[in-house]
């Protein structure tokens, strides 16, 4: 491993700190010897975050942290594609990454925060992306023929926004933030995923592709709506991206992946909060309610969906 720091950047709010923490942890226990530099954006941190985060240098002395605030009323004309979803306004926090570290990093991996590192970077760290502006994984195959025919691509390439690995000059020197932008504000109602879809209009047939164990997507729905909790096998997958609407921070999931992910949450400043122990919103709701019917527990399934529609009715 090398002594160089490879820079990684986290957009999260508050309430995303947490999984973060068991990312950046799961990240320095598989690659050990490697110094690492960790940019966190943020619109507003709690004194509890703030302090957690700096216990991660104390904590690992091959890492260095630095909070990054943003004013996401540099956002507020992206409103409109969050009024209706559980998204904030902190999803548009990336596509200012390469502006904000311009000067401090020639290259930087971005990662979503509900991603555990189970492999080594040795192949991100020692890369040469040459003049390439961007590398990605691509998204998974009907994802990708949906999103490529919808938005009507001219290469048949889609990446997941997951994990982007950005060279700072060449992103600049083609201004593609501003054209991403100019994309979201412009573009008519075909953005099913706002920043993911403007970003890959912006960097079609633009981007070097990288292999898959690098994005490994883990959707947990598809093991709760089989009745499935013991975690699928992920052959040489270095990063797990636990990109659907279940995450291995919910207790009441059952799902096995709880456990890989309590190992690392373990090992981070945010060990003393617990797992969700029950739902949070109505989409969660919901899907519990459905994943008990599954079980076989019809009169549990009949009380989660009746929360749901309580919280559903508080919402209108």
């Amino acid at each position: 491993m090398s002594n160089v720091p490879f820079h990684i950047a986290f957009c999260v709010d508050d309430n995303y700190c947490r999984p973060m923490g068991a990312t950046i942890a799961s990240i320095i226990d598989n690659n050990p010897g490697q110094a690492f530099v960790f940019h966190v954006l943020m619109a507003a941190a709690s004194e509890d975050n703030r302090r957690d985060l700096s216990k991660l240098e104390a904590r690992f002395p091959d890492v260095q942290v630095q909070l990054h605030m943003i004013d996401t009323r540099d956002f507020s004309q992206f409103g409109r594609f969050i009024e209706h979803t559980h998204y904030s306004l902190s999803i548009f926090t990336r596509l200012v990454i390469p502006s904000v570290l311009t000067g401090v990093t020639e290259r930087v991996l971005y990662l979503d925060a509900d991603i555990l590192c189970v492999g080594k970077l040795d192949e991100l760290v020692n890369m040469d992306l040459g003049g390439d502006i961007a590398a990605a994984v691509a998204d998974a195959p009907v994802t990708t023929q949906r999103r490529v025919a919808s938005l009507k691509l001219e290469q048949a390439e889609y990446f997941n926004g997951g994990v982007i690995f950005i060279n700072i000059p060449q992103w600049q020197a083609h201004r593609i933030t501003e054209a991403t932008m100019d994309v979201l504000l412009n573009r008519d109602g075909d953005l099913r995923f706002p920043d993911q879809d403007a970003l890959n209009v912006v960097l079609n047939g633009r981007t070097r592709f990288l292999p898959g164990k690098f994005n490994y997507l883990y959707d947990l729905i598809h093991d709760l709506n089989v009745n499935k909790t013991a975690m699928r096998p992920v052959g040489d997958a270095a990063l797990i991206h636990f990109a659907g609407a279940v995450k291995p921070w919910t207790e009441w999931s059952g799902h096995d992946a709880r456990e890989l992910f309590r190992k690392y949450h373990a090992m981070s400043p945010w060990s003393h909060l617990p797992l969700d122990q029950a739902p949070r919103n109505t989409k969660e709701l919901r899907m519990h309610s459905r994943f008990l019917f599954r079980q076989g527990k019809p009169l549990q399934s009949l009380r989660w969906y009746l929360k749901y529609l309580r919280a559903r009715k508080k919402r209108k």
